[in-house]
């Protein structure tokens, strides 16, 4: 086989994407969805404000605002066992709601940091994306992104066909910024 061919096979790695607002997010999460892809295949990443905003009382109820939702009353309860409670979050399938850090995190991601325990949260979302492969660079741009409002979505596309799909989507019908594979 050459090495062309070795390169098309080869799996896609972390496509990510930010969006800011909550149009374009609710619409790059569905994209997703429809697709197939389950929220144990999908990390979410936003800002514990951005949720209150976007999906906090009064706000009509979306698929992705249920989802970010789960796990609020954890949050005021997350303090001096903040491992063992990440790690019963994380066992019962709902998000991470880590106000230390301010953020809201569900997907494979929130069961690493879990994973990791309390050394996980160390390095703040920035160390959560370069551990996940996102480089240095992109992971500051995505952290400011979180800070400002947005919502960061990454997944591992099952196929290159997939990696495309999305980025070609998020770019042209999502308002999607900062994406990268």
């Amino acid at each position: 086989m050459n090495n062309q061919a070795t390169a098309t096979e080869k799996s896609p790695g972390m496509l990510t994407g930010m969006f800011n607002d909550r149009e374009s997010s609710e619409s790059a999460y569905k994209s997703l969805r429809d697709r197939g892809y389950t929220d144990e295949e999908i990390n979410v990443l936003m800002s514990d404000k951005t949720r209150d905003t976007y999906y906090g009382e009064g706000m009509p109820e979306t698929e992705l605002g249920s989802k970010a939702a789960e796990g609020t009353g954890y949050g005021g309860a997350i303090g001096g066992t903040l491992g063992a409670i990440i790690a019963g979050v994380a066992a019962v399938g709902t998000n991470l709601v880590l106000p230390g850090l301010g953020l809201i995190v569900w997907g494979p991601l929130a069961a690493a940091i879990a994973g990791a325990g309390v050394g996980g949260l160390t390095g703040g979302l920035v160390g959560m994306l370069i551990g996940a492969g996102i480089p240095e660079e992109r992971a500051k741009i995505y952290e400011e992104g979180v800070k400002n409002g947005a919502t960061v979505f990454a997944v591992k596309p099952r196929s290159a066909e997939d990696a495309e799909y999305f980025e070609n989507e998020w770019k042209t019908n999502h308002r999607g910024r900062e994406i990268y594979r």
